[in-house]
Parts: C-alpha cells; sequence; structure tokens
C-alpha cells in the first residue's frame, strides 16, 4: 500500500459531558461514569465502590436531576447545545483559515456522544492525524487528564492507529485572556461595573494540588491575568472555587462562602464569571447563576449577575481556530 503524502487531519474537540436527559435515571447513569473515574476519585476502588453504589448513587442522583431540569432547554442539555454550536462554528472557521481540509468531530468524555464514537467519525474519514482539543481552559489530572485516559482506552482496540497531538492548557493565552476581557466588558457596558468581579473556578480536592497537580496555579494565573487586562485593583476582584463534593478540603475559598462574606461585609453588587468553563452547564447557569445568587441575596447581597461563558461567541472561536492552526504546524501541508 502506497504511504499518503497528504495524511487528512481531525480535530477532536472534547468536553465534560452530560446526561441524556434531565430524569434521574439518565442523571445516575452519567454520575456513575463520571464519578467511576479514578481520575476525579482517586480513592481505593473497593472502597469507593462500597460508597459510590450503596450511598451517592441512591441519593444524589434526584438531586441532581432536579437541577438539571431547571436549565434544561427544548433542544436538550445546554452544554451539548453549546458544544454543538462550537463544533459547527470551530469547523466553519477552520475551513475558512486552513489551506487544508480539517474534519472536526465533537465527544464528551462522559455521556454522549463518547470518546470512541468521536474518534471513529474521524477514522471513517479517513483521518491519520489526530490533535485533541480538551475545552478546559486550565489543566487537571481531574479532567485534561481523563480525556487523555479515555482516548488512550479507545485506541488501545485499534489495529492502525492515527498520529496524536494533546493541548494540555490554555489558561494564560493572550488571545483567551483577551476574550475573556471582552465578554466582561460587553457585559458591563449594558449593566455597569460592580462593586466587586468574582471569579469561580471548578474546585478539586486540596490534597490533589498538593501532590503536583498545576491545576489551581493556573487557575490563579488566568485570574491574574484577566484583572490586570481589566483594568482592576485588588480591592475590586476577587477568586473563589465552586462544586466541591464530600467531606474533605476543596480548594479555597469557597465561592459560596466568599459571596456570603462579601455580603455580610458590606458589598452589595457583585458580578460572577467562571473562567474556567468555556460553555454554560449546570455549574455555570445552575450552580452559579442560581444557587449562588440565592446564597448572595440571602446574606444581604442585592445585585448579582453572572456573566456567560464565551460559548460559541466569534471570539472565542477564532481563538479556537488559532490555537488549532498553531498546533497543527508540521502537519498542515
Amino acid at each position: 500500500m502506497q504511504a499518503d503524502s497528504n495524511p487528512k487531519l481531525g480535530i477532536l474537540l472534547t468536553n465534560l459531558g452530560t446526561p441524556d436527559s434531565p430524569a434521574p435515571r439518565d442523571v445516575r447513569r452519567y454520575l456513575k461514569q463520571f464519578l467511576w473515574d479514578p481520575r476525579v476519585v482517586e480513592l481505593p476502588r473497593p472502597l469507593w465502590w462500597l460508597v459510590l453504589n450503596l450511598v451517592i448513587l441512591n441519593t444524589r442522583p434526584r438531586r441532581s436531576a432536579r437541577a438539571y431540569a431547571k436549565i434544561w432547554t427544548d433542544e436538550g442539555s445546554p452544554l451539548l447545545v453549546i458544544s454543538r454550536k462550537q463544533h459547527a462554528a470551530l469547523q466553519q472557521a477552520l475551513d475558512a483559515r486552513l489551506g487544508a481540509p480539517v474534519r472536526v468531530a465533537l465527544a464528551m468524555c462522559y455521556g454522549s456522544p463518547s470518546i470512541a464514537t468521536g474518534l471513529a467519525e474521524l477514522r471513517d474519514a479517513g483521518v491519520q492525524r489526530v490533535l485533541v482539543l480538551p475545552l478546559y481552559p486550565q489543566y487537571s489530572a481531574t479532567s485534561s487528564a481523563a480525556i487523555f485516559d479515555a482516548v488512550a482506552t479507545e485506541l488501545r482496540g485499534w489495529r492502525a492507529m492515527p498520529e496524536l497531538r494533546f493541548i494540555n492548557d490554555y489558561h494564560a493565552h493572550p488571545d483567551y485572556i483577551s476574550a475573556l476581557a471582552n465578554s466582561v466588558r460587553d457585559f458591563q457596558a449594558e449593566h455597569g461595573a460592580p462593586q466587586k468581579l468574582l471569579m469561580s473556578f471548578h474546585g478539586i480536592p486540596q490534597d490533589y494540588a498538593d501532590r503536583g497537580d498545576p491545576y489551581a496555579c493556573q487557575c490563579e494565573t488566568t485570574a491574574a491575568l484577566l484583572a490586570e487586562q481589566l483594568g482592576l485593583e485588588s480591592t475590586q476582584w476577587q477568586l473563589s472555587f465552586q462544586s466541591r463534593l464530600g467531606p474533605k478540603d476543596w480548594l479555597k475559598p469557597y465561592t459560596d462562602h466568599t459571596l456570603e462574606s462579601l455580603a455580610a461585609s458590606g458589598v452589595h453588587d457583585v458580578q460572577v464569571i467562571c473562567p474556567g468553563f468555556s460553555a454554560d452547564c449546570l455549574e455555570t447557569l445552575e450552580e452559579i447563576g442560581m444557587e449562588n445568587r440565592a446564597v448572595f441575596v440571602g446574606a444581604g447581597g442585592k445585585d448579582y449577575r453572572y456573566i456567560p461563558c464565551l460559548n460559541d461567541h466569534s471570539t472565542h472561536i477564532e481563538f479556537l481556530a488559532q490555537l488549532v492552526e498553531r498546533h497543527l504546524q508540521g502537519w498542515l501541508p
């Protein structure tokens, strides 16, 4: 067989995932896959199996299902709806930008469409070189590395493997920071500037960071660069971490505790942005947009607004296209 002098290129665009519906049975199936990943929960498997199956999966799915139901749309899960728009927009941007055909496939680490489905789509299109792009601006073993594991597990069964490249993170990329800053400026042009801009990132257990996960440091870098580009004084912004699970310590300060403290200290006007999320999802729309709003107002705050993720905004897609082009150097004809 004659070798192809210009191997076909593919982009595997990935994110966390979402249940198929807000029904408890679908949420339970999703949570079981997500929480069983040893990258997410680093406990001995026999002990964690008991806790997960006998406790968590008997209580959490119903609670999470109620939360998903609050944000579910006629089109489906917001994360999946937005991810599909990002997929289509990135494909269009790359078609216009590159001098070679590049196939973009969408995949989720948990749920559908799966990593296996996305890779199979690229293989069936004749792709021989794959760039994996996790839509996680900051690297963590709990997120980016979990996608790497899923890709490696799927390819373990392939006879003919594609060449692989993997984008670990883009937490300090100037164009990413600029896109975030512009989204804040656009929002504040309509709603005004708050007393405090809170930058809330998804948390991880503190001991993960203590053992070398760079996630916390990358979140701090992103937040500092964003504040610098916005020209904020240290008193005008703050960083926090959300979405903790279980009794152990997670990265601090916690978002809900921070909002309580801000309200108690006399801060009555807060805007919250989530620079660790590339697309709006349960953690931004329900946890930040609803739960934490209630926390702030309940503690005495008055004006609380959530600044949406970059989603499929043109500046976000243009940045992602530039990022992809840079990582394809040497592969492009």
